[in-house]
């Protein structure tokens, strides 16, 4: 019997407090024995009240992102969902799937019945400052209540307690948006915490990203402004339906707290003997909610919370008497300690990603101290101890003027990201292949601390646009991560609308680096809507960002002089290119403009898609042209007719290969050819920047050469993916050699050691070396065509689409080759062999296909071509 799977609500992970009045639902199918959907039902009841709406059933074999069947919801109204389906040969729906509980937040602004509350404490100087106390009392009303409230957001960021009880395990809420044109705020269920009578309401609250420091070149306070405010509305439904909104913002008090100061870059320094002080409590200020004009929005993805905790894998007691702890991981995160002490004793947390020699690297950190600091309230009991409102990058720490012996188990690292679900995976016979997965992985997480950063550790990790580009299919991929990006993209937006055109990072914060449009950066506007669209098959994304889209590209068109030749102003060009002096990170090989052309090119054509798929007709017309005159431009200046590409290098080709920039295929066949020799003449050593990168191994597999893709990606030597792994690294490196191979770091004032734009290589893994590709938005279609190579045996790809799970996989047995494929219901997959044969469908189910297969690496041309080039990679094909 067909059962239901995964029923959801938008992107969201936990329905409670959602923004969306007609919110759409997708589920995912089982034991349909291969049958396909062909009708679905969508049942809505009353959770209070019990009444219950069944949809007419719709005939239809969607199951991703299906209309709401039901009247809109209502702010606070909650429901409970049920969905079954039939499907093909079964004259009988299935059972009901298990209901989920949806809840909408408080919709309009007008529903906000109460004030932001500060406490009444001016710091108009700059540095860290602490955090402070706020607390207020309600009365729970008499009679029978259903359900509590607290619906929470603040300038700077905050921690609730209900009663002494924590409210929420959320770390650093609301997060961090555009804060003057959009604030989240929390919907927090406190039914299980209140009492009958009186209630207290208390809340820790600090600058974070609204009022601390952001930014390099020494950052600037106060981005958003000189208050730190807590907008708490705690609200009690009764069994009757009956709303009532508690009053607590007249009554709320401030103190002092124990955390004398904190910040992000600075780190956090608690003092625990103030937590037994006596109390002084004094009339907080109430400033109008009126006097904000920000828009309050809902969530649309997940809060950061704590994801798992690593224990240390090696301690060493240092000459100094400093205790260091190494995690194996570089983390983004903090420290939990358990210690006893004298009153008084302080304790200092140093953290760093690496080690040089044989010291913590604090230089890439620049102006982030990243130290924390606890002094001891004394007694006999361990105290536990963690920072509230900071958080650092770092595999190694050091504890400082430690009291008496220290024990492994009195520290761990706790690993903070947005709590995200994990959808795809990777698998290789190569463990050093694996591994850069794995450390791609660990980069997504690290950076994914509520919105995509450049890095988690210096004075920096903003919300750079060209890494999120690159690395958007890759994302979209490991991570359910479309409900973060989505609220990002509407920053991008706002931000947009705001400065007149799409910063370099956002939010954007004025800390001396230009705003001036840069391809590739600014093309986020286009390409990641494109890109989620084509991997959740969310065309809403499109719709919701088609404004921010037709800005972007119809502002390029217009600096062209509507020539389609970007050819003047600030460009990053094919930024960090290895061969860049590391003062100079762009200073490519690589001509900017042909770069900038080349996206403006690219941008204009998903822009025409787009609207085609809206159903703007005179919008698709209208890009296409812009497109066509643009790739125009392109060929006339960048390419000569025999098909060789000005600056000559790997990334020139590759671009223009893979936007589709080339007069034809001979074009592409010649450039490709060029493409090879230049990556053979390199020893197969990596010579592309933030733009080449991503792409370089698809354009060889576009024309052929996976065998030369192959080598450049199994390289060891520097420049390349895996010789991080073979200097230790565990994530992806901002450099190609952050870490020199005598162990010191790379001169360059930017040097980090977790980035992920590096790592967007992996979609290829996924899709190329593994064989899991869509074929239609949101796998509604797969393409199952692996290209084995570089002496692998065997390789796979999983993954959570939004159809269920599809797995695809080899293992080569001598000249034997078996490709294996699990497709779910609702999907329909094209299987191409390689050894040429004629491409197979299939249908939900499992499936093994056996053909012959010659390795490339068999091939005495091939071999010749990588003894000639790169001798060292003869011995890794032998041992393979």
């Amino acid at each position: 019997m067909t059962t239901i799977h995964d029923l959801r609500v938008e992107h969201h992970r936990d329905a409670l407090g959602i923004g969306e009045a007609e919110p759409r639902l997708s589920w995912s199918l089982a034991d349909t024995q291969g049958a396909a959907q062909t009708r679905y039902q969508i049942s809505v009841s009353d959770e209070i009240s019990g009444l219950r709406a069944d949809a007419d059933p719709v005939d239809s074999s969607e199951s991703v992102l299906v209309p709401w069947q039901a009247v809109p919801l209502r702010s606070r109204e909650r429901r409970q969902v049920r969905v079954r389906v039939w499907v093909a040969g079964e004259s009988e729906p299935s059972e009901w799937s298990e209901p989920i509980v949806v809840e909408a937040g408080l919709l309009h602004r007008s529903d906000w019945n109460t004030d932001f509350v500060s406490p009444s404490v001016s710091h108009s100087a700059e540095g860290p400052r602490p955090a402070y106390r706020l607390r207020s009392r309600f009365d729970l009303p008499a009679g029978d209540v259903a359900r509590v409230r607290i619906y929470a957001t603040a300038h700077g960021v905050y921690e609730l307690h209900l009663n002494a009880s924590a409210v929420s395990s959320d770390i650093l809420a609301p997060g961090w948006t555009s804060y003057l044109h959009r604030l989240r705020y929390q919907t927090y269920d406190i039914t299980g915490l209140v009492v009958p009578g009186q209630n207290t309401i208390s809340a820790l609250i600090a600058d974070g990203w609204y009022r601390g420091r952001l930014g390099f070149n020494g950052g600037l306070w106060d981005n958003y402004g000189t208050d730190v405010a807590l907008l708490a509305q705690i609200e009690a439904t009764m069994s009757d339906g009956t709303v009532h909104v508690l009053p607590v913002s007249s009554a709320w008090e401030c103190a002092p707290s124990a955390i004398i100061s904190t910040g992000l870059y600075e780190g956090e320094e608690h003092d625990a003997s103030l937590d037994d002080l006596v109390e002084e409590w004094t009339p907080a200020s109430v400033l109008p909610f009126a006097d904000f004009t920000a828009e309050i929005v809902a969530p649309t993805g997940p809060p950061v919370r704590i994801i798992e905790s690593i224990a240390p894998v090696g301690v060493e007691v240092r000459p100094n008497g400093r205790i260091r702890l190494d995690f194996g991981q570089n983390i983004t995160g903090k420290l939990r300690v358990t210690v006893t002490g004298p009153r008084g004793h302080t304790i200092g947390l140093h953290h760093a990603e690496v080690l040089e020699n044989d010291e913590l690297a604090t230089r890439p950190l620049r102006g982030a101290a990243s130290i924390d600091r606890l002094t001891l309230a004394g007694g006999d009991h361990p105290f536990t101890w963690t920072p509230h409102f900071t958080f650092h990058g770092f595999r190694y720490a050091e504890l400082e003027n430690w009291p008496g012996e220290f024990l492994p188990e009195q520290a761990v690292a706790l690993v903070m990201h947005s709590d995200m679900e994990r959808t795809g995976t990777f698998t290789s016979s190569d463990p050093l292949l694996n591994k850069l997965h794995e450390n791609v992985v660990w980069s997504m997480r690290d950076n994914f601390l509520d919105l995509p950063t450049d890095c988690p550790q210096r004075d920096e990790r903003l919300g750079w646009t060209g890494d999120i580009q690159v690395f958007g299919p890759t994302a979209a991929y490991l991570f359910r991560s479309t409900g973060t990006l989505v609220s990002w993209m509407r920053d991008v937006a706002a931000e947009q609308k705001a400065l007149g055109s799409v910063p370099n990072f956002v939010p954007w914060i004025e800390c001396g680096f230009p705003q001036d449009p840069a391809a590739a950066w600014g093309d986020v506007a286009v390409m990641l809507p494109w890109t989620l669209y084509q991997r959740t098959g969310d065309i809403g994304v499109l719709r919701d960002q088609y404004e921010s889209m037709t800005a972007w590209v119809d502002q390029v068109d217009a600096l062209t002089g509507h020539s389609g030749l970007w050819n003047s102003g600030f460009q990053l060009g094919d930024w960090l290119d290895p061969t860049a002096p590391p003062e100079k990170p762009d200073d490519s090989r690589t001509d900017r403009y042909l770069v900038a052309s080349a996206y403006h090119a690219r941008s204009a054509r998903l822009l025409a898609q787009t609207a085609e798929l809206l159903g703007n007709t005179g919008d698709a017309a209208k890009y296409s042209a812009v497109a066509d005159r643009a790739a125009s431009s392109f060929r006339y200046e960048f390419v000569t007719p025999s098909g060789r590409v000005v600056s000559d290098t790997e990334t020139a080709l590759s671009v223009a290969i893979m936007f589709e920039l080339l007069a034809n295929e001979d074009q592409v066949q010649r450039a490709g050819a060029r493409l090879s020799e230049l990556v053979i003449d390199s020893g197969y050593r990596i010579r592309t920047g933030f733009v080449g990168t991503p792409i370089i191994c698809d354009a060889l597999a576009r024309v052929g050469a996976h065998d030369v893709a192959y080598h450049l990606l199994l390289q060891t030597q520097t420049p390349s993916w895996l010789y991080p792994i073979t200097m230790g690294a565990t994530t992806i490196w901002e450099r190609w050699d952050s870490m020199l191979p005598d162990g010191s770091i790379n001169p360059g004032e930017m040097t980090s050691f977790n980035h992920y734009s590096l790592g967007a290589v992996a979609d290829y893994l996924h899709r190329i070396i593994g064989g899991l590709a869509p074929a239609a938005p949101g796998y509604r279609e797969v393409l199952v065509a692996p290209v084995p190579g570089g002496g692998l045996r065997a390789a796979s790809s999983e993954l959570v689409s939004p159809y269920g799970l599809v797995r695809t996989g080899w293992t080569r047995e001598g000249t034997k080759l078996v490709v294996r494929a699990e497709i779910p219901s609702g999907v329909t997959a094209r299987v191409e062999l390689p050894d040429g044969s004629d491409p197979i469908d299939i249908a939900a189910g499992s499936h093994e296909f056996v053909c012959s297969y010659r390795p490339a690496e068999d091939d005495p041309a091939a071999v010749q071509r990588v003894n000639l080039h790169n001798p060292e990679e003869r011995a890794l094909l032998e041992t393979a």
